[in-house]
């Protein structure tokens, strides 16, 4: 499965190198260049901008600090939401309040029916249907 990543602190740069080890082609971006390119030796293929991490990939898995770090990698002009392709899943797994876990939800309904946003605030919407990323987020829970 083709997967984007955004946001490689100690919690993102952990479950990117497992879902590599597991298989997956992953597409980097992080603020901070040098954490992402620690994961090409391993394969994964580091971006410039957050909407290339998101171009092309089944799901985006974002994994920020706060509401300021997702809106600036998520909703601003150019940015991943709009690089994101229908049918693509998006797992916020970042730091988020309940008011931008709702933006977000909104801001990915209106783009295009078939995008959908799954967070920990907003369980089980059958948006994490996806067997092979779900096995890979369920293995990541026990390291």
């Amino acid at each position: 499965m083709r997967l984007g990543f955004i946001g490689l602190g100690n919690m993102g740069s952990a479950m990117a190198r497992n879902l590599i080890k597991a298989g997956h082609e992953l597409v980097l971006y992080n603020r901070t260049r040098s954490r992402a390119e620690e994961l090409q030796p391993l394969g994964a293929r580091v971006t410039g901008t957050p909407g290339e991490a998101a171009s092309g990939v089944e799901a985006l898995i974002t994994m920020l600090a706060d509401d300021r770090a997702v809106e600036d990698a998520m909703l601003c002009p150019g940015q991943a939401l709009q690089s994101l392709s229908a049918g693509a899943v998006h797992v916020g797994m970042s730091t988020s309040s309940v008011a931008l876990s709702r933006r977000l939800a909104a801001a990915h309904t209106g783009k295009a029916a078939a995008l959908r946003y799954c967070s920990g605030l907003w369980p089980s919407r059958g948006c994490c249907r996806r067997k092979a990323l779900h096995r890979c987020c369920r293995a990541n829970k026990t390291n």
